[in-house]
């Protein structure tokens, strides 16, 4: 971590953060000088702060809070080490942190601990999950009273659709994508395929595949800051919130999977393009555990605006063969390539939440080793599929009693998890939709 300052003089001021429940990054500014005490020594903040709610407020009636005395948390360098902060004027390195108590133990309400843990748990049965995901963002004019699409920087005009694939679209913010991409680079963020989506100013990039999980939800967390600063940068927003504009499509963060074994092989892969009975148990374990896991996939109150039948989100538990309108698509390709799309959750959640939930899913799957029901075939809205939680509230009920999410995750993020939401669901509903989009707009 010394190395990257000494390999990069300019910087003048270091960030260090960690994500809280909801993804937000919270944490401090100091001089570079200090940079040293705090990667040496971490640095304190209470535990509390990683459970806040979308409006940066404690939790009320939290054990973190009055009860404990509001007590520290110490937090230490993540193994990402300094990344550069590119859309800053300041040159500054950014230093991802997570949370432990005062004798080592890891903090169990941090999210990325959270995912740590499952890894862990795939590492004991010498399997290592092989994860990527896919980003949507919209980029929005929000300088007036309603969210427009920003004027193209070639041609000054606004392009009221949404264009699938569209190069004019993209290269219209081509300086934009550029920067975008360089600054992936500088921030080691694996930044794929970039593509022009179907919702206003909507914009999808691929992140390449990690054989690191809690890599690749760094990335992903990392990309999100990335790209709502860089759009600030340049006189726009950038959004991941799961419905901004309630006629388009939202915004998904799809996932995709395999597994490999110790020797390196996919165990997914059986040489057909069925897959192995692994696969399909990985599936079943995905399947079972949606109805649970929504509150992780859909988080805030918008997120129930995206999961409409015909509006490109998924709304019941199924899976298919190369088929975008279930919840799990195996997709084609070589045989030693076969994984599963998880397509479930919105581009408002905290991806080291909702990789840990299609993981852990999927290791309860193959650890029970049950088959799931046949793959569905055509369009899964107009069939009649289990759905998955329609409402914030059906979310919460069924995230507090799934036997599948204490499997997953420690019991200290579910009660903190069901608090902050909880708290969120009791003050937003005196807001308009209008207010919430605004809350929204630049946090998630």
């Amino acid at each position: 971590m010394h190395d990257w300052l000494v390999d990069n003089p300019e910087i003048r001021a270091i960030r260090v953060a960690a994500a809280d429940l909801n993804g937000v990054a919270r944490g401090k500014r100091m001089p570079v000088r200090f940079a040293d005490k705090v990667t040496r020594d971490g640095t304190r903040f209470p535990m509390s702060v990683l459970n806040l709610d979308i409006w940066g407020e404690d939790i009320e009636d939290s054990p973190l809070v009055m009860e404990s005395g509001d007590r520290d948390g110490v937090l230490r360098p993540t193994e990402r080490g300094f990344v550069p902060m590119p859309w800053l004027n300041t040159p500054t390195g950014l230093l991802p942190i997570w949370m432990y108590h005062e004798d080592g133990r890891p903090f169990m309400g941090d999210p990325r601990h959270a995912l740590a843990d499952v890894q862990r748990r795939f590492a004991d049965r010498g399997l290592t999950p092989v994860v990527a995901v896919e980003l949507e963002f919209f980029l929005i004019d929000d300088a007036g009273a309603r969210l427009r699409v920003p004027p193209s920087p070639r041609s000054g005009k606004r392009r009221m659709a949404g264009e699938i694939l569209s190069m004019r679209t993209l290269d219209a913010f081509d300086d934009f994508f550029t920067e975008l991409y360089d600054a992936c680079e500088a921030m080691d963020i694996p930044a794929d395929t970039a593509i022009s989506e179907s919702g206003l100013g909507q914009f999808e990039i691929n992140l390449v595949h990690q054989p690191d999980a809690l890599k690749a939800a760094d990335d992903a967390w990392l990309f999100k800051m990335l790209v709502k600063g860089l759009a600030r940068k340049h006189g726009f927003a950038a959004s991941f919130m799961a419905k901004p504009y309630p006629d388009y499509a939202g915004n998904g963060l799809h996932m995709h999977f395999s597994v490999l074994d110790a020797e390196g092989r996919n165990i997914f892969d059986d040489g057909t393009e069925a897959g192995s009975d692994v696969l399909r148990h990985a599936i079943q374990g995905c399947l079972a555990a949606m109805p649970g896991s929504m509150l992780v996939f859909a988080p805030h109150a918008n997120s129930y605006a995206r999961l409409v039948p015909g509006a490109h989100a998924p709304t019941g538990i199924a899976w298919a063969y190369e088929n975008r309108t279930a919840a799990i698509r195996v997709p084609s390709g070589p045989a030693q390539a076969r994984r599963i799309e998880h397509r479930l959750a919105g581009g408002d959640v905290n991806p080291y939440l909702s990789v840990a939930a299609v993981l852990g899913a999927a290791l309860s799957g193959i650890e029970d080793a049950q088959d799931p029901p046949a793959p569905i075939t055509g369009n899964a809205y107009a069939q009649d599929l289990p759905q998955v939680p329609g409402t914030w509230e059906e979310a919460i009920a069924a995230f507090e009693t799934s036997p599948d999410i204490a499997r997953i995750f420690d019991a200290e993020l579910i009660r903190n998890m069901l608090m902050t939401k909880r708290q969120e669901l009791r003050d937003m509903a005196e807001l308009s939709a209008e207010e919430q989009v605004e809350i929204y707009l630049d946090t998630v």
